[in-house]
């Protein structure tokens, strides 16, 4: 799992960025009421829906709106998002890189075609079910802030049943673990006096293009902000490498 952390890191760099387009609001309530629709609408006995809520929070979004968004979850809060679904597209960027988008849609059609767009816009293609998928493992993460002591972390982490853990930098880092054992981790990992920042699922590439010109790499992170930037896009996951100086230089 060498080198997944990359994305991590440039999801942090382009954090800053994305907070000021205001799309956050729209992806974390989106979130919300998927994971409401999906499970009960009560974070205690809810998982999904309380680490939705807690990235909410963190976001600054108001009680009010969350609230709201776990009613429509729970359809108890009108019907506009009866119609919601979850679709996964796949794609290539420049360079040939891999790229999936999770989205979160009512309109299967206009998602297609926005997508489509900034593809071809910006030097990649939209492609079929599976094109890239394969490439990709699905797995648990959480991020722990404050490490002071790696065996502490290691000994937590096996009890909590991770597979392995990263440092991704300074008293930072990332524990993964099959989808089905997130709780169990996170909660462990809490159980055992450990600052858990964020629990979610990633897509882990198992394998990656290295990005070293300049063009190359600001094409590439042009398009994969422009995909960001639609509205029903939730997450988008790529397999490219690059230095952190290329991507200071290149970043949109």
């Amino acid at each position: 799992m060498a080198g997944h952390s990359k994305w991590a890191n440039i999801k942090r760099q382009k954090a800053v960025v994305d907070a000021k387009k205001g799309k956050t609001f729209t992806q974390l309530s989106r979130a919300i009421i998927l994971a409401a629709r999906n499970g009960i609408p009560d974070p205690a006995g809810n998982f999904q829906l309380r680490t939705a809520i807690d990235k909410a929070k963190a976001a600054g979004i108001p009680n009010d709106n969350i609230e709201r968004a776990i009613a429509k979850g729970a359809g108890t809060f009108g019907s506009d998002s009866s119609n919601l679904e979850e679709i996964r597209y796949e794609g290539y960027g420049p360079c040939g890189v891999a790229i999936l988008i999770e989205a979160l849609t009512d309109n299967r059609n206009r998602t297609a075609a926005d997508l489509r767009v900034a593809f071809s816009k910006n030097g990649g293609n939209l492609g079929e079910t599976g094109c890239v998928s394969w490439m990709f493992a699905q797995k648990g993460v959480c991020v722990v802030q404050g490490v002071v002591d790696e065996d502490q972390l290691l000994e937590a982490s096996l009890e909590g049943g991770a597979e392995t853990y990263e440092m991704t930098e300074d008293q930072t880092a990332e524990v993964f673990t099959e989808i089905a054992n997130l709780e169990t981790l996170n909660q462990t990992l809490k159980d055992k006096g450990f600052k858990v920042t964020d629990a979610e699922l990633r897509w882990i590439p198992s394998n990656h293009v290295e990005i070293t010109e300049h063009d190359q790499a600001r094409s590439l992170l042009k398009l994969i902000d422009t995909l960001e930037g639609l509205d029903d896009v939730q997450n988008v996951t790529s397999n490219f490498e690059m230095s952190e100086n290329l991507m200071a230089l290149s970043i949109v």
